[in-house]
This record gives structure tokens, sequence and C-alpha cells, in this order.
């Protein structure tokens, strides 16, 4: 049926100009389909991103950007870092704004899963810690193996008025195992009791330039101390080699069936690469000034045990066998 026969009171010339307007939008409609089409398919695919709640000290040391973009290329996709202490790191995964959580606090870590928050933790690695202080070493502890001893000089000799100790006081796994030494030597310190007790409440790279510029002592994990100790004159390496200074790394992913609107999908990846031989490969060749920062322990099952991993095995297995 023609427009004539729909509109029969039209002239043939007007028809002409209806028709005319009509495969002109026609056509113009084309065009525009065709070039939003071609724009479509100039826009860069959209990756998919995974989010990284951890500690300072993978992110300080470099660790994670020596890692990160090898697990970006081999996925496709992007990561965000979110670095903080262990307490702020495990509270944003339990916001549900974070996919997976790289940390180290054992007794936070173990209520993040058993509260419901995360699954299958499994140990990745481990460093130390290391008690630093002034070179002038008023409290006398330099070469000292023995963290609790150390500890109670500082107290004593910070009593006197001649020492410093400044602490993280942020709730990270550093600030923990800070207060269980303290702990050890029935000491509750506070800067609201002791005046040569002070709380940073900060990150360990701000803590170390302030233990620096003071002269004070502090605590710190070996790989930020290897990372900024050619910025910090004044201080050295007082006490290490203690057990109870070992620091061992766990990855968790956050719960699925908790939080289904987080990339477990990329946060299974991130841990399967970390505890994979080629992640512990990547892990142990990670170093500064030919020194190693981390020691990888994923798949040295007793020394998991030791450092608090009991189910290391079945964890290890468990990732092995899952598909991502």
């Amino acid at each position: 049926m023609s427009i004539s026969h729909i509109w029969p009171n039209l002239s043939g010339q007007s028809v002409m100009r209806i028709s005319s307007r009509m495969l002109l939008a026609t056509a113009m409609l084309i065009v525009v389909a065709a070039g939003l089409a071609a724009n479509a398919a100039l826009q860069p695919r959209q990756k998919q991103q995974l989010i990284l709640s951890t500690t300072t000290s993978t992110f300080d040391t470099g660790l994670l950007d020596y890692l990160i973009p090898l697990f970006e290329k081999r996925y496709d996709c992007q990561a965000k870092v979110l670095s903080k202490g262990t307490g702020e790191s495990i509270e944003i995964a339990k916001r549900g704004d974070a996919d997976v959580v790289l940390v180290h606090a054992r007794d936070l870590e173990e209520a993040f899963v058993s509260d419901g928050y995360g699954v299958h933790r499994v140990g990745v690695m481990f460093n130390d810690f290391v008690i630093i202080g002034p070179r002038s070493d008023l409290a006398g502890i330099k070469g000292s193996i023995n963290a609790s001893l150390a500890f109670q000089r500082i107290a004593e000799t910070g009593a006197r008025g001649k020492a410093i100790f400044i602490s993280r006081a942020d709730r990270s796994g550093t600030h923990s195992k800070e207060l269980s030494i303290w702990a050890k030597i029935n000491v509750k310190p506070s800067n609201r009791t002791f005046s040569w007790y002070l709380e940073a409440g900060a990150g360990m790279g701000t803590v170390l330039r302030m233990t620096n510029e003071k002269q004070a002592y502090s605590i710190t994990d070996r790989g930020t101390w290897l990372a900024f100790r050619e910025q910090l004159s004044n201080l050295a390496i007082m006490t290490e080699r203690d057990a109870v200074l070992l620091n061992p790394y766990a990855v968790i992913l956050t719960n699925p069936e908790r939080y289904p609107q987080r990339n477990y999908k990329m946060a299974l990846a991130f841990a399967k690469f970390l505890v994979s031989p080629e992640g512990q490969t990547l892990i142990a060749d990670f170093k500064k000034s030919g020194e190693a920062l981390f020691f990888p322990m994923a798949r040295d099952f007793k020394m998991a045990h030791e450092l608090g991993f009991p189910n290391q095995e079945q964890e290890i297995a468990w990732y092995d066998s899952s598909k991502v």
C-alpha cells in the first residue's frame, strides 16, 4: 500500500517530499547506529578488577609493585591495593569493600574467618620483626636475641628519662606483636601513663622516620627496615632472631556467600597465584641490596604449622584443585 492510499488528499509532490524525508531520516539513523557500533568497537574492553586490602609492609617494601603487574598480565585484570595496618585492612573487608586480604596477625585473621567474614586462610610467606634503636643505645640492648629482655631494658631506661619508644598504635600486625611482648613482661604501655612511650597511630614508614628523628626505639618488620634503612642514619638493629619475632603472612578470601557483590573469581586467582610454585619462587627472588625481604612457606608444611597454620596441607590442596 502506498502513502497516497493512506493519505489520499496529499498531492504526488507532497508524497515525494515525505518519502524523501523518511529516506533521509532512515539513512541518518543507519549512519548514527554504525558510528555508535564503531565507537563501541574502539573502546577498550572493561577489565575485571581485584581489590586487595593489605598491610603496609607488603606495599612499602615494594613486594606488591613487583608481584601485581605479573598477576594483572596473567589474568588480564586490574588490581587496586588498599594499604593499611592489618586491623584496618580486615575492617575494610568486613565492610564488604575488598575481595581478598593479605595480612599478618593470627588472632585477627582467625577471628575474621571464624566470624564468617573470610574463607580459606592459608600461609603465604614470613619474615621477622626486629627491634631498632639509636646508635648510642642507652638501653644497652644491641646484639641481644631476647625480645622480652630488650623491652624490659627499654622500659627501665625510659623511666629514667633516657630512652623513648615509639609505637605504631594502629591495630596493625606490628602493633599486635609489640603489645604481645609488653604483655610477657607485665607492662601495659600507654602515652597517658608513660612519658617515654609515644603512640604514633601511623604506618611503619612514618614511624621509622619519627624514630630516626627522635633517636628512639621501636619494632618493625625486617622487610620494611631493609626498604627504608638508607634513610635512617641514626638507627640500627638492636635485637633480632628471637623466635617470638617471626612474622607470618596469610591470604584470606572474603566470604562469597556473605559478599556476593565481590569478585570472588579474581580473589581466588590472586590467592592461587601467591601460593603456586611460581608465586612462591617470585617471593623468594624479591630482594633489596641482595637481601631477601620475605621467605615463602606455602608449601613448607612444617614451617607453616610452626607459624600458626595447622590446616596448611588441606588449604593448599583446595587451592590447587580450585578452578578459576
